[in-house]
């Protein structure tokens, strides 16, 4: 039996410096779940995340059983957009759209998370649970950056991201990207630390890379 540290697997993906970086981000599973409305207030967001974190789990166990291997289950992230993204502010989440998701490994199958997802659900009753699914995701070129402190202070860090995004010659494209490396349960507000990531498109002045 082999213990998986994905956060290790995926490192490039989960760690990132307080200056803005271009990665490329592969495509990969997530157990994900829609909502909508401001996540500090909305009841709705609140049973998103208290049905993911059993799902995960249990899809951790369903794995061990059928392969034999245990893996990390990742950290909590978001992805966050409003109907025009130019109207994204960060002080005003009232009319925000999100997906709450949980990256998994390669060896969950399709048949694997409906099946975790309707027992999981059942088990502990999540209001939530119906909405769960598994659907692969992909970024590709992106922007990242690392952000210290509340999240209510993001405003500056991503507009840094977004600048340097710019003056890249690179457009911004997609939906803005949270990872929560902290638990926000437990972490001193100031020293929380999450990962904003911003899709980008090379813009019209932007030559491609040579292939």
């Amino acid at each position: 039996m082999a213990t998986i540290d994905l956060k290790r697997t995926y490192r490039n993906h989960y760690t990132a410096k307080r200056t803005p970086t271009i990665v490329e981000v592969p495509r990969r599973p997530f157990l994900m779940i829609d909502g909508s409305g401001d996540p500090n207030t909305s009841p709705e967001y609140r049973e998103a995340i208290e049905a993911l974190y059993p799902i995960a789990y249990g899809l951790r166990a369903a794995v061990k059983a059928a392969t034999g291997d245990a893996y990390t289950v990742m950290p909590l992230e978001g992805l966050w957009w409003v109907h025009d993204q130019a109207d994204f502010d960060p002080s005003d989440k009232s009319n925000w759209s999100w997906t709450a998701m949980i990256c998994l490994p390669d060896a969950v199958t399709e048949t694997m998370a409906s099946e975790t997802i309707g027992a999981v659900t059942a088990d502990k009753g999540l209001a939530a649970g119906p909405k769960a699914r598994m659907e692969h995701y992909t970024e590709g070129t992106a922007g990242q950056i690392l952000h210290l402190g509340p999240y209510a202070d993001e405003g500056p860090t991503i507009a840094e991201l977004h600048r340097f995004i710019v003056d890249g010659g690179y457009a911004l494209a997609g939906k803005h990207h949270e990872i929560y490396l902290s638990d926000a349960r437990r972490a001193d507000a100031a020293k929380l630390r999450t990962i904003i990531r911003q899709p980008c498109r090379h813009g019209p002045h932007q030559p491609p890379p040579p292939s």
